[in-house]
């Protein structure tokens, strides 16, 4: 079971979450893409833009954040984390 845990952040406050599970047999990479392309259906938003930075985060931690650099479009929050809480 794979498990993405998404969060909007304002003020040092959660105002949104929502966990994802994948149960497929894809690659891992593709399971952070389907995941996020779920969260940003729920929440949404469009989809946020993987800078290096972001990248590097996530490759180290299991977590990034999406910052209003992430997005095209104007966000009214400061921003959205995503973070594996459980891989197969």
């Amino acid at each position: 079971m794979f498990r993405l845990w998404a969060k909007i952040w304002k003020e040092n406050r959660m105002l949104r979450d929502t966990v994802i599970c994948d149960d497929s047999r894809d690659t891992r990479t593709h399971k952070v893409f389907h995941a996020l392309d779920e969260i940003c259906i729920r929440f949404d938003l469009g989809k946020p833009i993987w800078l290096d930075a972001t990248v590097n985060e996530f490759k180290r931690h299991n977590k990034a954040r999406f910052h209003q650099d992430n997005f095209i479009e104007q966000i009214d929050f400061d921003y959205l984390e995503i973070q594996v809480i459980e891989e197969d």
